[in-house]
């Protein structure tokens, strides 16, 4: 068991390096075009299985509450962005899938997006740095236990949204 002072302080500095680098990935990134919360959902959408999710899964894979998941994804929706079908496999739940017109969009706006997130995560890492706090989160992710940790989907790592 680490020593509590050193665990708060170790927190401490991950909570702060977050904010502070999503405070400059909020201030480049193109919101003009989607918000980052659109950008979010449209990420988690693209890099599912078929480019497409259950809404169910969708709210435990983005960084907003469920009831703005199913706002924004209406919103998306009304855009041609995502349609949205009943799910077959079950009469309640409802399959949300990328639009190519919202692929197109997400792939333009990712590719500016990661961007700054290399000139602000990349650049100050070198490689094995890179690989051992890709580990590191990992592991403090898995440990809060299943259903508290965000899904597993294949796909790149988080979208840093």
């Amino acid at each position: 068991m680490s020593d509590r002072t050193l665990t708060v302080a170790a927190w401490e500095s991950l909570f702060r390096a977050q904010v502070t680098i999503m405070r400059a990935l909020a201030a480049e990134f193109p919101s003009e075009i989607i918000s980052l919360n659109e950008y979010d959902v449209l990420f988690n959408i693209a890099r599912a299985p078929h480019r497409r999710l259950r809404l169910k899964d969708l709210n435990r894979s983005v960084l907003i509450t469920q009831p703005s998941v199913s706002r924004l994804v209406d919103r998306l929706a009304a855009r041609g962005l995502v349609v949205k079908t009943p799910d077959p496999d079950d009469g309640r739940g409802t399959i949300v899938a990328i639009t190519e017109e919202g692929f197109s969009l997400f792939r333009r706006v990712a590719f500016t997006h990661m961007d700054a997130i290399t000139r602000h995560v990349g650049d100050a890492l070198d490689e094995q740095e890179l690989r051992e706090l890709i580990d590191l989160c990992d592991r403090l992710r898995r440990s809060v236990g299943p259903g508290l940790a965000d899904t597993d989907l294949p796909g790149v790592a988080a979208s840093g949204a």
